[in-house]
């Protein structure tokens, strides 16, 4: 091979110790997807809690002491690490050659996930404030 031929190959090999590729400009697409939506996951949820609770005035009042209150803003934080589950599909999938299409489509990912996490929210909704406490 002369050396013409060797320089004609358009990427530079990865230095000793480096990735051949970053995931960096991945992990900043996810997050300027997923965050924005994120306001939308919270008010959805915020607002089925807070029908149920609505409907079953009074007695859901009694909820409202500090476990009661301490108890929601824990099931508040777990339904925000669960969004993040959506990262990890999204940058899995960008890293692969499926990307173009991906981006296309990631909103299916986010309407599913909205839905169950609607589901899941009814669910312990229903359970907190039927019981009364």
């Amino acid at each position: 091979m002369s050396p013409a031929e060797a320089n004609t190959n358009p990427e530079p090999p990865s230095p000793p110790g480096k990735p051949a590729f970053t995931v960096g400009p991945l992990v900043a697409d996810a997050l300027r997807y997923w965050e924005p939506r994120r306001i939308l996951y919270n008010m959805l949820l915020g607002a089925i809690v807070a029908g149920y609770f609505f409907a079953a005035l009074p007695r859901s009042r009694t909820l409202v002491t500090l476990d009661g209150v301490l108890w929601m803003i824990f099931l508040a934080v777990l339904a925000n690490v669960c969004y993040c589950a959506a990262y990890v599909v999204d940058v899995f999938v960008q890293l692969s050659p499926l990307r173009e299409g991906w981006l296309r489509i990631r909103w299916v990912l986010f309407v599913v996930g909205l839905i169950f996490a609607g589901i899941i929210s009814r669910f312990f909704a229903i359970a907190t404030f039927s019981s009364g406490g």
